[in-house]
């Protein structure tokens, strides 16, 4: 599905990253594998840490510490805030939304709208669709787009598959209305039927956790996980993003008229660095254009690391100057979409920890 939207623009970006980072070499003893298999798959993933939150540090805790911190460097007014969008697949609670929590924490005001949207890796370019379609009203100018994940906690820390690359953060991005004529283009595409490729089998109405969910099992390849951990068919997704994403945007380009090289930067979602190496070269795209260095240093915190990768590989740059973009996220859904936009001219765009 393809979308257009006018008159809006990206203002600022912060990253909000744990303090806490684990070293994949201090986690070996882990997993059930030799630490020369181990070490293989650092070299071929770009393994090499990852930022964790603690144990009681919750997506609301993330968003109130980041949205303080812009209020307090006058970056952000709080009463400008018409509308707040949380993007989490691990809200504080199953209700009320964590969006309301955000707000009432701040003491934001009461003529605004919250929402939370449960998206995960593609998450990040919904919640900003999401936030354009608000701006078409004439009594909302700024938005405020929270994407913000801790699943490290759903993870079992016994399953090489998916731990040594998991993170958390959380990232703030200012949506407002522009009067520049220049047009975002948008497409998404969803398949349900590939759904428990990546899931949380408990947990949920469907099984609820209890004492047996809980317990640790031995999967074909070694790994140790419950019904309560995510589960990823690694080759899968792999084939997935191989099969599915370049078509997507070769769709997106011929719809823009552009060629691609006319694009500066190919802003992904990162799962890992092997996937985007082998994407840029199935594109056809110069590997400089397509960063892949966000899980190696912060982990993948799903929907995040688009923004992540916004604030650590372009920061101050994006302060003077402005981009022609394509942004991706793929995953869990299964979704996968694209956006090609100019970003740049922002007032704020940079990472701090929590």
């Amino acid at each position: 599905m393809n979308f257009v939207y006018e008159k809006k623009k990206i203002t600022g970006v912060l990253t909000v990253l744990p303090k806490k980072e684990i070293l994949f070499d201090d986690e070996l003893e882990n997993y059930n594998f030799s630490k020369a298999q181990s070490m293989k798959l650092k070299l071929a993933m770009g393994y090499n840490k990852h930022r964790i939150v603690e144990n009681n540090t919750t997506v609301s805790d993330l968003a109130v510490y980041g949205l303080n911190y812009l209020f307090e460097t006058s970056a952000l007014d709080k009463e400008s805030i018409d509308a707040l969008i949380l993007v989490t697949q691990s809200p504080d609670y199953f209700l009320p939304a964590t969006s309301n929590i955000i707000q009432g924490r701040l003491g934001l005001k009461e003529d605004m709208l919250c929402i939370d949207i449960n998206q995960g890796c593609s998450g990040y370019l919904i919640g900003l669709q999401q936030a354009f379609m608000f701006l078409e009203q004439e009594t909302v100018s700024k938005v405020v787009v929270v994407n913000a994940d801790t699943l490290s906690k759903k993870v079992s820390k016994r399953d090489r598959n998916s731990h040594p690359l998991t993170g958390d953060a959380a990232a703030i991005t200012i949506v407002e209305k522009n009067t520049n004529q220049s047009k975002i283009h948008a497409s998404i595409k969803m398949d349900g039927t590939s759904a428990k490729v990546l899931h949380i089998p408990a947990g949920g109405f469907q099984l609820p956790s209890n004492a047996e969910t809980a317990l640790m099992k031995e999967d074909g390849a070694g790994n140790f996980r419950s019904l309560d951990n995510l589960v990823m068919q690694g080759d899968k997704v792999f084939s997935f993003v191989q099969e599915r994403v370049p078509p997507l945007i070769e769709e997106i380009l011929e719809k823009t008229k552009l060629q691609k090289e006319d694009i500066d930067y190919y802003l992904f979602h990162q799962p890992n660095r092997f996937m985007l190496q082998k994407l840029a070269d199935k594109l056809g795209v110069p590997r400089e254009k397509m960063p892949n260095n966000i899980v190696e240093n912060f982990g993948n915190a799903s929907g995040v690391t688009i923004p992540t990768n916004i604030s650590f590989n372009l920061g101050d740059k994006l302060l003077d100057n402005t981009y022609k973009v394509c942004l991706s996220g793929f995953g869990i859904g299964l979704t996968w979409g694209a956006m090609i936009m100019d970003l740049g001219m922002l007032e704020f765009n940079k990472i701090i920890e929590f």
